[in-house]
C-alpha cells in the first residue's frame, strides 16, 4: 500500500494521508515530481514506459518522475524517482514548474549529470529501455505526436526558452 500526503490546491500539506487507488477527497491533491534529464553534453534522456503501465503503455517519455510519498518532500521524491527509475545519483537537480491539474500538483525539475549514458538501470514495471536525443531530434520528438501531451503541456515554456 502506497501513501501519500494530501495537500490543497497551493501546494500546502493538509495533515491527511492519501492511499493511492482511491479517489481522492474533494479539494485535495497529490504531489507528483518529474525530472528532465540533461547529460554534460547536451543530450537529454527518455525512458519507454513499461507495457503494464496504466496511462501511456510503452511511450516514450522525457526524463523520470512519480508521486511524492508520505512525508517525502518534493525534491526528495524527485532524487529518489531519478535513482529508481534510471539509477541515475549524480547531478544537480533545479526546480523548473509547478502545474496543478485535476487532483495532482506537478513539480518539475532540470538535472544536468555527467552520469555514464551506457550505464542506467531500468526500474521493473516503470521503464523498459532508454534513449539519449540530441537537441534538434529531441525538439523533432517533443513537436510531434509521440510526446505525451501532458508532459509536452507541463514543459513547453521551458523547452521553448532553453532549447529553440
Amino acid at each position: 500500500m502506497e501513501l501519500w500526503d494530501a495537500y490543497d490546491r497551493a501546494g500546502i500539506r493538509t495533515g491527511e494521508t492519501l492511499e493511492r487507488g482511491k479517489p481522492l477527497p474533494e479539494g485535495r491533491y497529490h504531489l507528483v515530481s518529474c525530472v528532465l534529464i540533461r547529460h554534460v553534453d547536451g543530450e537529454i534522456l527518455l525512458m519507454r514506459r513499461a507495457a503494464e503501465k496504466e496511462s501511456y503503455p510503452g511511450w516514450w517519455e522525457i526524463g523520470a518522475g512519480g508521486s511524492a510519498l508520505a512525508g517525502e518532500d518534493s525534491l526528495t521524491c524527485a532524487r529518489r524517482e531519478l535513482a529508481e527509475e534510471t539509477g541515475i545519483t549524480r547531478g544537480d537537480l533545479t526546480f523548473l514548474t509547478r502545474t496543478v491539474s485535476h487532483d495532482t500538483i506537478y513539480d518539475g525539475y532540470l538535472c544536468v549529470t555527467d552520469w555514464p549514458k551506457d550505464n542506467l538501470t531500468l526500474q521493473p514495471g516503470e521503464t523498459t529501455a532508454f534513449r539519449w536525443l540530441d537537441r534538434a531530434a529531441f525538439l523533432e520528438f517533443f513537436d510531434s505526436d509521440q510526446c505525451i501531451p501532458t508532459l509536452h503541456a507541463r514543459l513547453q515554456t521551458y523547452v521553448d526558452q532553453t532549447l529553440r
